[in-house]
Formats: C-alpha cells, sequence, structure tokens
C-alpha cells in the first residue's frame, strides 16, 4: 500500500500549496484555470479512449456499459444527491471541481493498473508516476476550487486501496489481466472527456450518473468465465 499512500499525500500536498495560491489569484486568472482544467480533461481522457479502444476485444462493451451505467445512475440520481450534498457543503463550484477531480484521479489506467501491480508484483512504479502528476494536478485544481479538493485525496486512497485488496485476493485471475482492466480504461476516459466538457460548460453531461458504467466490465468478464 505504500505506493498508494504516497499518491494519497502528494494530493494532500498539492492541494494545500494550491489553496494557498488560490489567496493570491484574481477571479479572471481563477477562470483561466478553470478553463485549463476543463481542457485537460477532455486531452487526457481522449488520450485514455484512443489508447485503449484499439487493444479492445470487444470493441462495443463501452458502448453498453455507458447506456447500462447510465440509465442506472439516472434513476438513481447519483449526479444529482452528490452535487446538492457538495453544494450544500461548499458550494457548487467546488461540487462540479471535485466530481472532476475525482474521475481524473481515479479512473486513469496508472490509478486502477498502480495498485493491482503493487499487489502483485510490488512494483510501485505505475503509482509514485501517477503521485507526480496528482500532485501537480492538484495543485492547479485547489487553486481553482480550494481547500474542499482535500476530499478528492481519501476517495482515491478507497479507490486504490480496493484494487490493491482485489489484486491480494485474486493475483491469479484472469479477471485482473491485461483485457478488463483495458475495457476499463476505456469508459474511464468516456467518463472524464465528459467531465471536462461540464467544466467548460459545453454540456452538463451528468458525469456522476455514468459511473455504474465502471461496473458492467467486471461483470461482464465474470459471467463470460463462468461460461469458458
Amino acid at each position: 500500500m505504500i505506493g498508494t499512500i504516497v499518491n494519497t499525500a502528494c494530493i494532500l500536498a498539492g492541494t494545500l500549496i494550491g489553496s494557498v495560491l488560490k489567496r493570491g489569484l484574481g477571479e479572471k486568472y481563477q477562470s483561466a484555470l478553470y478553463t485549463a482544467m476543463g481542457l485537460a480533461s477532455l486531452a487526457l481522457g481522449v488520450s485514455t479512449f484512443t489508447q485503449n479502444l484499439p487493444k479492445s476485444e470487444f470493441p462495443v462493451l463501452f458502448i453498453l456499459s455507458l447506456a447500462l451505467g447510465g440509465v442506472a445512475g439516472t434513476a438513481l440520481d447519483l449526479d444529482g444527491r452528490t452535487q446538492r450534498l457538495i453544494a450544500r457543503h461548499g458550494g457548487e463550484q467546488l461540487a462540479g471541481g471535485l466530481i472532476s477531480a475525482c474521475l481524473l484521479f481515479c479512473v486513469g489506467t496508472f490509478s486502477i493498473v498502480g495498485p493491482i501491480l503493487s499487489a502483485t508484483t510490488g512494483d510501485n512504479t505505475f503509482l509514485y508516476t501517477n503521485s507526480t502528476l496528482d500532485f501537480v494536478t492538484s495543485m492547479v485544481f485547489a487553486a481553482t476550487y480550494g481547500i474542499g479538493m482535500a476530499f478528492s485525496a481519501i476517495i482515491l486512497f478507497c479507490w486504490q486501496g480496493m484494487f490493491y485488496l482485489l489484486g491480494k485476493l485474486a493475483a491469479s485471475s484472469a479477471l485482473l489481466q491485461g483485457t478488463m482492466i483495458n475495457e476499463l480504461a476505456i469508459v474511464g476516459g468516456v467518463l472524464i472527456v465528459a467531465s471536462g466538457l461540464s467544466l467548460l460548460k459545453v454540456k452538463d453531461c451528468k458525469t456522476l450518473n455514468y459511473i455504474p458504467a465502471l461496473l458492467v466490465p467486471p461483470v461482464w468478464f465474470i459471467v463470460r468465465s463462468l461460461f469458458s
């Protein structure tokens, strides 16, 4: 878990530094950073999607995942409930920023594959690389949205901890090998793009309503393994 602990600490450190910088930034500079985060989300999401889609063995699975996940998330109103909860304590702008940060920190390939490699081989290279990226990103987010972005570190720790435990429990399982991780990354890339569109106010995609889409690939592979 040392890699995940380092990653969490880097986000907290970046948030503290960014929140201090925020005090000296005028409104026009905060607006520029807000736009920068939207553009970065679009770039990272498109990159994740395009890198992983050619390696997919089931190229329509991400469409099925988004459709089923979107219906389930909309029925549960995940986006609305989360937005209202965060806005009640920190404002609507923080809610949008925190959701976008959590998606960037959690659904990237490094943040999924990293803890699994750490658990199965002891290799923390992916997590240390991710820590550096998240340190810089959290600074910019905190300079835009404030100290409330520290909550994203807690969510990241739980997210990576889940994959670390899965790696420990099923180190030899085919479910944790390349194919399923690849499908998760494709869906994650689309969610990051959706987050970027929301930040740029191009389209409010209600991204959290599509979070259940991340559950579809694991379920697909579990069911498939039962009949293979």
